[in-house]
């Protein structure tokens, strides 16, 4: 990372002033420097980076502290978290956010480095796992797990996705490490695998799925969901920047919760927000963090996460990725906690939404929710050319995805969306009279 001469030397000259390694002190030391990293296009973090950044929120915070200092943030976007990790325990950074598996290789590079680091809040997360997803071609004969014996799989080993698919492929009777031809590559570099047939499948996390999807140019084959294991993405702080600088931090973790309620408050724009900064259709934002969304926004720790960030550890020991890890110790919500005051509490225990179908109709503001997919599809049919995006959840998972990408089965008059081909032909299979029909079938028996 590139840095003034001038303020390097201060940096050198007044290390006590300094906000860990990497905060910079001008002169008379009221100059601070803080450095955080995020991934803009994982937006799954959001609410600590890419829409936090746009709203302003931490700088307004840092400037509301009242303690004589002139604050700097320094935002620096990255693809995953392994880069995050390696500059935050050379001292380069002093938050930055991730998924569940970096985070735990997060907390083991910064032990074994003497750079401990520890997991602050939550961004968002989703409970049973519907965060990853493992996609295929548009035109891939894969129709399920046990396909994948003996391809090649594209994924980013050490992250979350890459959890999904070794959990995924054990349950299917495969081995995860001789039973396919695992592909470690960037998510960017796998989907263009994926589009060239160098991969016959890809298991990325958000918002890759759904953004191949929503192009044409890849279809889900198993939805992380299936998994019913929660995944996460969480904010993580130096130690000593923490101790050195509390009050900064608990800015930082305010600003973020006003950026959550900013996100639940005002889904649309939110979404168009990060659309605007990010490149990604507002249209994929959305499936992820709209009102029901793929992903609930709250930055409390809460247990259930903590619990499934515990068991994430064998999954990393057994692919030689880390050694123990001690989760509790990595923890520290104490600032967290301290920001928030008596609404941390109410937050904990806060749930999700219960699913739901959606329509952003074009030009509109707000979305419009159905207690139903037929009655959406119903909606769908009789404004084909008004509709931006038109979103179901999974009839088994809950897992949002796009209307007319979704697997239909036709169940006597009930229609029924599936993000899967497997579990749309389970679910017809264990159904007497039930069958899978075509997004073109389900508009035409819509009412």
């Amino acid at each position: 990372m590139k840095r003034r001469a001038v303020a390097a030397a201060a940096l050198l000259l007044l290390p006590l002033t300094a906000c860990g390694g990497n905060a910079a002190a001008g002169s008379d030391g009221s100059m601070v420097t803080v450095t955080v990293d995020y991934q803009s296009k994982t937006i799954n973090t959001v609410t600590a980076g890419t829409l936090l950044r746009s709203l302003g929120y931490f700088e307004k915070e840092l400037n509301s502290l009242g303690d004589g200092k002139h604050y700097k943030v320094d935002w620096q976007d990255y693809a995953t978290g392994a880069p995050i990790t390696a500059q935050m325990t050379a001292g380069k950074i002093d938050i930055g956010s991730m998924g569940d598996f970096p985070l735990l290789i997060n907390a083991a590079r910064g032990k074994q480095l003497g750079k401990p680091t520890h997991l602050v809040s939550v961004t968002g997360y989703n409970l049973r796992g519907g965060l990853n997803t493992i996609v295929t071609s548009p035109d891939s004969k894969l129709a399920g797990l046990t396909d994948l014996k003996g391809k090649k799989v594209s994924t980013s080993v050490g992250s979350a996705a890459d959890g999904t698919l070794v959990r995924a492929l054990q349950r299917a009777g495969i081995d995860p490490d001789n039973g396919i031809q695992k592909l470690n590559q960037q998510p960017a570099v796998g989907a263009s695998a994926l589009s060239a047939g160098s991969a016959d499948a890809l298991s990325q996390f958000v918002a890759w799925p759904g953004l191949l999807t929503f192009q044409g140019k890849a279809k889900a084959l198993y939805d992380g969901a299936q998994l019913n294991l929660p995944t996460f993405h969480g904010v993580t702080a130096r130690e000593d920047f923490a101790k050195q600088r509390p009050a900064v931090l608990e800015a930082f973790l305010k600003a973020q919760s006003e950026a959550t309620d900013y996100l639940n408050a005002h889904p649309v724009a939110a979404a168009e927000s990060v659309a605007k900064a990010t490149g990604l259709p507002a249209e994929v934002v959305y499936l992820y963090n709209g009102t029901h969304g793929i992903s609930t926004f709250d930055p409390a720790v809460k247990p259930q996460l903590i619990s499934a960030l515990k068991r994430d550890v064998s999954v990393l020991k057994s692919a030689k990725l880390t050694g123990d890890i001690d989760v509790d110790s990595f923890v520290d919500d104490q600032y967290v906690k301290k920001s928030l005051g008596a609404d941390y509490a109410q937050r904990l225990a806060a749930t999700p939404p219960a699913s739901a179908s959606e329509v952003w109709p074009k030009r509109a503001e707000k979305t419009i929710s159905f207690k139903s997919p037929a009655e959406l599809l119903s909606y769908v049919k009789k404004h084909k050319d008004g509709i931006r995006a038109a979103y179901v959840p999974d009839a088994t998972t809950g897992t949002l995805w796009f209307a007319d990408k979704a697997v239909w089965v036709a169940d006597g008059s009930r229609l029924l969306p599936f993000v899967a081909p497997a579990t749309a032909k389970a679910y017809a299979a264990a159904h007497g009279g039930a069958r899978v029909i075509t997004y073109g079938e389900a508009l035409g028996r819509a009412s």
